[in-house]
């Protein structure tokens, strides 16, 4: 199955100026809409988020797709302790040993671990901070002709990203639906496949 690496996350207020520009409800419709049109058509990669597994996780369970066959969740042990509940319900987390030098050398091995991975053929960057800039870029680097979609409407560094990449908010649509399908070339009718 193909797959789609996801980058998201809901602005914390005090972490730069992208809480200001962000709109946490949005940011919330995009991911739901982006994981009830992808579940079961693609796989979906993405890295732990105390706002978005639990999100993910209830997407799932709504269309009746299991989370294990459709989704891989990576996961820094620099964050033991603080992961969602919702880790504990799936075996499909690949929890990647933290580094010594601390959260940042972490989150970039986490980060090259995920984005490694040979069937990535689309990313998703939705609302976040600075580590969608991070990602992007290390994502570009290994899926130079992967398809990205950045949306501005829900703010947050993805609206900076949408700046960077295309000179403007191309993406500044809130039917997210209709983004997902066109930009990510799935067909409402597409089946979904259910183990």
């Amino acid at each position: 199955m193909k797959e789609i690496f996801l980058s998201a996350s809901i602005p914390k207020e005090g972490c730069g100026d992208y809480f200001d520009t962000s709109d946490p409800y949005l940011i919330q419709c995009a991911i739901r809409d982006f994981a009830t049109i992808a579940l079961g058509r693609r796989h979906i990669v993405f890295g732990g988020h105390p706002a978005i597994t639990p999100l993910l996780w209830a997407v799932c369970e709504e269309i009746g797709i299991d989370f294990a066959d459709n989704v891989t969740l990576y996961q820094s042990k620099f964050f033991e302790g603080k992961y969602p509940i919702e880790n504990t319900k799936f075996s499909n987390v690949i929890y990647i040993e933290a580094a010594p030098e601390g959260i940042s050398e972490s989150l970039l091995k986490m980060r090259n671990a995920m984005l490694l991975r040979d069937n990535l053929e689309s990313a998703v960057f939705i609302g976040g901070m600075g580590g969608i800039i991070d990602e992007f870029k290390l994502f570009k680097s290994y899926h130079p002709k992967a398809n990205i979609i950045a949306l501005s409407s829900p703010g947050g560094a993805s609206r900076d990203l949408a700046n960077l990449i295309f000179g403007c908010n191309t993406n500044d649509d809130i039917n997210y639906s209709k983004i997902f399908y066109e930009q990510l070339n799935i067909s409402p009718n597409e089946p979904r496949i259910v183990k």
